[in-house]
């Protein structure tokens, strides 16, 4: 399994995911976290998968929604569960819409990224953040590769050390807010929550 099988192993098993996906709403006090910060409610959802719960609860919060994901049979689902965000097909990487959000959320999506992937996205986030936007992120807790599952495929996942993030954060113009590793009321996640400064 490599990062190039991400979108491929997606589109696989989108609908198997979107069944099996916790409906929970964990991610609720980040979430709520996230807008709380944010300076105004357009939100860029990077790698929403099919939407559900996080997009959709976006919307219930009153946010202006666009979810983006490379895979389409992803995207195909994001359409159906959460019509009232608007979906756009694409790989984060590389990115550019033309276009700038109050928060951009990349929710256990960029830590299927290569590591040089990782870094260049700082940029990327940068390009699509108004003046003081939110910049909510999942990695792993300390640097590293592994593999793991979803639905019965293997799927990539690395990180860069804690202090690289830091350091591309602030290097990009966000200013970290909270640096929670493997947080135990968020299903052990790892989470970044930063500031647009420039």
């Amino acid at each position: 399994m490599k990062p190039e099988d991400i979108l491929r192993t997606y589109n696989a098993v989108a609908t198997t995911w979107d069944v099996q996906r916790n409906q929970s709403l964990f991610e609720r006090k980040w979430l709520d976290r996230m807008l709380n910060f944010a300076p105004g409610k357009t939100v860029l959802d990077l790698g929403c998968g099919a939407g559900r719960p996080i997009s959709s609860y976006l919307v219930d919060r009153r946010a202006t929604v666009t979810g983006l994901d490379g895979a389409a049979e992803m995207i195909a689902l994001y359409q159906k569960n959460v019509p009232a965000a608007r979906a756009v097909l694409a790989d984060m990487r590389g990115l550019d819409l033309g276009e700038s959000f109050d928060a951009i959320l990349a929710w256990n999506s960029f830590f299927h990224l290569s590591p040089d992937d990782q870094r260049g996205m700082f940029a990327i986030f940068a390009r699509h953040a108004n003046p003081g936007a939110a910049l909510m992120f999942t990695s792993g807790p300390e640097k590293g590769e592994r593999i793991g599952h979803v639905a019965d495929q293997t799927v990539y996942h690395a990180s860069l050390a804690p202090a690289e993030y830091e350091a591309l954060l602030n290097a990009n113009g966000f200013e970290v807010k909270h640096f929670r590793p493997e947080d135990p009321e968020c299903a052990g996640h790892t989470i970044w929550l930063a500031k647009f400064t420039a």
